[in-house]
């Protein structure tokens, strides 16, 4: 019953209201569908990121390739398979979907930026193995990713790293030079002084002016005060082969690690490059095994097998087999190419 308060619709504004109702129940359940396809996208997506952190990449790939059936146009999920390619080392594929994620229209300039860092680093990643013609036109990509990605969100901080570091270490005539480094170290000052004195310790380095680019070094390590800081400045050390001072940085690091991340696997990849402290290593690559902080910066299959053949250099054939059988189980397509180099 309708109030008396309230007047009666007449005939004409009752079929009007109901027809626009019929009109926009069409653009409501689309809405609502969108919605839903935009919820379980971020669902997979999450899923799928956690699985690839943690080194389960078939099951991230299987995830994503789902969600893509579903969207074509995630341009999230297109990363993270290109992320997925790149931590197995099948660079053509991570290419293709980096490239695919780069290309989705209307995203955020953060999500733009992110997708041009990891093409500039899929593109790195081939040229490292193409010829000196195909290297050069890649290493011209490399940078334009790069600079993309830093134009677009001046605060990715990974990307401005990456930029800087292909400055120092890329010719002239690629888009390198100190002097393009030196002069985004300055504009880092401010907002990122740890990255920026990184930076400087790299130029310095590459210009052979050794006493500032330790101190440059030590800088970051006062500043940051975080594990990988301590790597850098080993590994400074051992390029310079004063490895006994680089043996000691690296203790006095893993001693003050608390999260037990990617740092701590690159302090064992020093070692073992360096052939010293297997023993340390191989602790190092077991308490990231089991930390909570795997990522792929660091593949857990990856580690996997590199403690697998620390512990067939020393004759633990048995444990060698099962370390080679639990990176199998993660990215079963690398660990039989990696068994097959090491004979297992």
């Amino acid at each position: 019953m309708i109030p008396a308060s309230c007047p009666p619709l007449s005939l004409n504004v009752l079929r009007t209201a109901i027809a626009a109702l019929v009109l926009a129940a069409p653009v409501v359940w689309a809405q609502r569908a969108d919605i839903a396809v935009a919820d379980q996208s971020w669902k997979v997506s999450t899923s799928a990121l956690q699985a690839l952190q943690e080194g389960r990449v078939e099951d991230a790939e299987l995830q994503l390739r789902h969600a893509l059936e579903n969207n074509s146009g995630d341009a999230y999920a297109h990363q993270l398979l290109c992320r997925v390619y790149a931590a197995q080392d099948r660079t053509e594929e991570a290419v293709r979907e980096c490239e695919t994620a780069a290309g989705v229209p209307n995203q955020s300039n953060r999500s733009s930026s992110e997708n041009q860092l990891w093409l500039g680093r899929v593109y790195g990643d081939k040229a490292r193995h193409a010829g000196p013609i195909a290297g050069f036109k890649l290493a011209r990509r490399v940078q334009a990713a790069f600079a993309r990605a830093v134009e677009l969100d001046p605060s990715n901080v990974a990307a401005l790293n990456d930029l800087g570091e292909y400055y120092v270490e890329a010719p002239f005539v690629v888009g390198g030079g100190t002097d393009k480094a030196r002069q985004l170290a300055s504009s880092m000052l401010a907002r990122f002084p740890a990255q920026a004195h990184l930076l400087l310790a790299r130029i310095a380095a590459e210009d052979r002016d050794y006493p500032t680019a330790e101190a440059e070094f030590k800088q970051v390590i006062t500043l940051q005060k975080s594990t990988q800081a301590w790597v850098d400045l080993a590994a400074f050390y051992q390029a310079r082969g004063r490895r006994d001072e680089a043996v000691n940085v690296l203790k006095s690091a893993i001693a003050a690690d608390r999260t037990h991340g990617p740092a701590i696997v690159d302090a064992a990849s020093l070692l073992i490059s360096m052939h010293r402290e297997p023993e340390l290593a191989e602790r190092c690559l077991r308490l990231y095994l089991a930390s909570s902080s795997k990522t792929d910066e660091a593949p857990a299959f990856k580690v996997h097998v590199e403690l697998s053949r620390l512990l067939a250099a020393r004759g633990s054939t048995g444990e060698a087999g099962q370390q080679m059988a639990a990176a199998a189980a993660l990215a079963p397509v690398f660990a039989r190419s990696a068994q097959h180099w090491q004979g297992l």
